[in-house]
């Protein structure tokens, strides 16, 4: 677990805290990097990060609470409980909120985001930047992640409690599961053995943006620990956070593998329950798998994708499996004449391509929409990226005629089937010559 980790930290992907337990033992626990580089601070276990999106599922359990006490029900309007809905929402309700699909637009993604990121504001504020928006689809009927939604579902929590959202999950949650070194986060408090965070950029790690935190709110304001995941982990699967009619509610997707404020997926025969978060300059990711009971969170002071493939990994390991990093994949030579035969455009779903092209020696990989990323062979017909993780894996039927790769990604598999030949990009030259 410990080269895992480190394959990340080494790559300049990750830098923060790892956990992995089966119910309340810890198998693994170590902290990477600096919590504050300027100071030469270390992590350390005991860091507290910031969460981003994993603040959803503290959202999503704070309704259903309320909901077991009888203050409101995921299938009501919103209009019921935010009287102030403009007409538009008329016909949104919480679970529609809590499941990303109210067609509420998200407002991090609207182009003045970024010049408003800095401002302090206010709930009604927030609200106001996306309320007259609108609805991207009917309600109900298609799933798009919105933070606006999450938004609004902080403040109806505020609404029918009377109190803040930092306040309610303080004493609903962090409290009583003994989560001390849990909270709201705030640009002016001091917090003890808080990270700063931080990002790549061109000539090396950078101070990540400013981010006023009055903005993200309950869908994505809270910081926490390692230790005080793995409590909120078996506090709410082991029923002490909530119910089990609630947590059945909180675990069944609806759309997109999504549920309440958790996404569920299923690999390699197992389902787990997961979220990550991403927010200026962290990255976070916290799965369970109640097959054995076991946690792996991944806390990032480092913007980038080494948390969620840290986790990924490791819930594998946890499971005996066998996983290889990035840095024990050899690459073999394969003839250009049989590189030639898998150019070709790969339908990954109607919208979405995968097309294979020859540059020189090597095949090119290209998504609709994305850079072109050369590959590498591991055999002759698997192959693997260097600037994404990533292998893709060339199928043949019984004529040797090929017809579909299959993408592995994330832990998951990915079918394109061959829709066309592609023109080559063939570059007659002999290899290491300029073009």
């Amino acid at each position: 677990m410990d080269a895992v980790a480190q394959s990340y930290v080494d790559n300049g992907q990750f830098m923060g805290a790892v956990l992995v337990a089966r119910g309340g033992t810890v198998l693994f626990s170590k902290a990477y990097g600096s919590a504050n580089l300027e100071l030469n601070v270390p992590n350390t276990t005991a860091t507290k990060f910031r969460l981003g999106s994993l603040t959803k599922q503290f959202t999503a359990a704070s309704v259903l609470l309320l909901e077991e006490h009888g203050v409101l029900k995921i299938e009501d309007l919103v209009k019921v409980h935010y009287p102030d809905a403009p007409a538009a929402w008329d016909k949104v309700t919480l679970f529609q909120l809590l499941t990303h699909t109210s067609g509420i637009p998200n407002f991090t993604a609207f182009p003045e985001y970024q010049s408003l990121a800095g401002l302090r504001t206010t709930t009604d504020e927030l609200v106001k930047r996306f309320r007259d928006r609108p609805l991207e689809f009917t309600p109900g009927t298609e799933m798009h992640y919105s933070n606006s939604g999450y938004v609004l579902l902080g403040a109806i929590i505020e609404k029918v409690s009377g109190k803040t959202y930092a306040k309610f999950v303080e004493e609903n949650f962090f409290k009583p599961l003994g989560m001390k070194d849990s909270g709201y986060d705030s640009n002016s408090a001091v917090i003890a053995q808080r990270a700063a965070g931080y990002a790549p950029g061109p000539d090396g790690i950078v101070n990540a943006g400013y981010l006023d935190m009055t903005i993200p709110q309950a869908a994505g304001g809270l910081y926490s620990t390692t230790r005080d995941l793995l409590r909120w982990e078996q506090a709410l699967f082991g029923e002490k956070a909530l119910s089990r009619a609630s947590l059945n509610k909180m675990t069944k997707p609806v759309k997109n593998d999504y549920a309440l404020g958790l996404m569920v997926n299923n690999i390699a025969g197992l389902t787990f329950f997961h979220h990550g978060g991403g927010i200026e300059g962290f990255n976070t990711h916290l799965a369970y798998y109640p097959d054995r009971q076991i946690t792996v969170v991944a806390l990032s002071n480092l913007n980038g994708p080494g948390a969620d493939r840290i986790v990924e990994k490791l819930g594998r390991l946890a499971h005996g499996e066998t996983v290889v990093i990035q840095s024990e994949l050899e690459e073999v030579a394969v003839p250009v004449d049989e590189l030639r035969k898998y150019v070709g455009t790969y339908s990954l779903n109607p919208k979405l391509n995968n097309t294979i092209t020859l540059d020189g020696d090597h095949l090119v990989t290209q998504i609709t929409g994305q850079q072109k990323y050369p590959l590498f062979a591991l055999s002759p017909t698997s192959f693997f990226l260097k600037a994404v993780e990533a292998q893709l894996e060339f199928r043949m039927d019984a004529s040797g005629e090929v017809t579909s790769l299959v993408q592995h990604q994330n832990g998951r598999d990915r079918v394109a089937t061959r829709i066309s030949d592609a023109v080559a990009e063939a570059d007659d030259r002999a290899p290491g010559k300029p073009k």
